[in-house]
């Protein structure tokens, strides 16, 4: 990746990359004995030299190109245009070559080195049905490495399906780094002024005011959610602090409890030695999130303890636990079943209704489901109303690939950084 000081080492002639890299530079020793003084070829070769104008002035305005080199390459071309022949023709068209791989090296810099001041990451919807429709992701988890999952999932939303996907990360303040161990500072948030939905991962995290303040205008607004896993309880401020009562042992259950139907109460199952097998209720196997979706599947997380739930809420799938971190693993004698994804309606201050779903499951290999990634998917378009567009069976292949890192606290891959996760 060239850095905005990129320049051509002194003795590196850019007219003579050729002769420097045969391999990438193709020219014939016997060219020049064709088609010397050839009109055609002057013709050819004057286009270039106004193409590498443009581009060259470009180079130059962002500051990618020194004055050294800039004067090497006007020299170069008066003395090539003296005496120009086929095989300075296929110089010139490999230097274009080159200039153009500059010019888009330094802005995919460029954009990487915005991403990474901004601590997120923006993919731009392919041509599809949720195109005009933007989702950020909030992340911010210990454990369950919520930076390596959500960003695949934004990739799927935003490549196989058109949404313009936004993922924010904690990010350390020292080196500009992915960090869950920050728990106050996710840089970005006000991403959700203009957000269409919020898909929350968050853990114990105590963000400042000037960050809190954007989630809690979102929640107000009447957009939708969706929560996943550690997310009934994203925050743990203390009393006496102005955003205790969104804390997940306020009354009511804090920010989870009243959001998304739940705070945390404990791990039904073995948190190390069960997993879940998800079966869809029978009576809403029609509902729009379950479409596409099989009636049973398995993931490695355990259960999470979730009843009662709080407020009015519609659960669609039931979690059970099952012995062992396999598919085949039986059901755990003497453990109920208990909500595992479920939808409410949140209504705020503003008295605007807001569509919320919530699912307990989300450890880094449950996104390994197909069927999880396509309920997620689903709920994207059910949260903003858009029930006509969810296909028959969504298209949720990974993109790129997806070799997440195990669960376990504090255990995030070291020295990443938003832009890492580019597609």
């Amino acid at each position: 990746m060239l850095s905005r000081n990129f320049a051509l080492p002194p003795d590196a002639n850019p007219f003579h990359w050729s002769a420097h890299y045969p391999l990438y530079f193709p020219v014939h020793p016997s060219a020049n004995l064709e088609f010397r003084d050839n009109p055609t070829t002057r013709q050819r070769a004057a286009g270039s030299l106004h193409f590498q104008d443009s581009i060259i002035k470009m180079l130059l305005l962002h500051q990618h190109l020194t004055s050294n080199t800039y004067l090497n390459i006007l020299n170069e071309r008066t003395r090539i245009m003296s005496n120009i022949n086929w095989n300075f023709m296929l110089r010139f068209i490999a230097t274009s070559m080159m200039l153009v791989a500059c010019v888009s090296a330094c802005f995919l810099s460029n954009t990487a080195n915005a991403d990474d001041a901004k601590g997120s990451i923006t993919f731009e919807g392919s041509p599809g049905p949720g195109n005009g429709k933007h989702i950020v992701f909030v992340t911010g988890d210990e454990e369950y490495r919520s930076e390596e999952s959500m960003p695949q999932l934004a990739k799927i939303a935003a490549k196989r399906l058109g949404f313009k996907c936004t993922v924010l990360f904690a990010i350390n303040k020292k080196d500009g780094t992915i960090d869950p161990m920050t728990l106050d500072n996710i840089p970005g948030l006000e991403a959700l002024d203009t957000a269409d939905l919020m898909v929350m991962f968050l853990r114990f995290r105590k963000l400042p005011p000037e960050q809190m303040k954007h989630i809690l205008k979102y929640i107000d607004s009447g957009k939708p959610m969706i929560s996943l896993r550690t997310n009934t309880h994203p925050f743990n401020y203390p009393e006496g602090h102005k955003f205790h009562e969104w804390s997940w042992r306020s009354k009511n259950g804090g920010f989870g409890g009243r959001v998304f139907g739940q705070t945390w109460i404990n791990h039904h199952g073995d948190h190390h030695g069960t997993s879940t097998r998800a079966i869809v209720v029978p009576e809403k196997a029609g509902h729009p999130v379950l479409c596409g979706v099989n009636k049973t599947f398995w993931g490695p997380s355990d259960v999470y303890g979730t009843l009662p739930l709080i407020g009015e809420c519609e659960t669609l799938v039931m979690g059970e636990v099952t012995e062992g971190k396999t598919p085949q693993g039986k059901p755990q004698e003497g453990k109920a079943r208990m909500p595992l994804v479920w939808i409410k309606t949140y209504t705020g201050p503003s008295g605007k209704a807001a569509r919320v779903l919530t699912t307990t499951m989300g450890h880094s290999f449950d996104l390994k489901s197909e069927d999880l990634r396509r309920l997620l998917i689903n709920a994207c378009f059910w949260g903003m109303g858009l029930e006509d567009r969810i296909p028959a069976k969504a298209n949720v292949d990974y993109v790129g690939e997806y070799n997440p890192s195990k669960i376990g606290y504090g255990k995030c891959k070291k020295g990443l950084k938003p832009s890492d996760h580019k597609m």
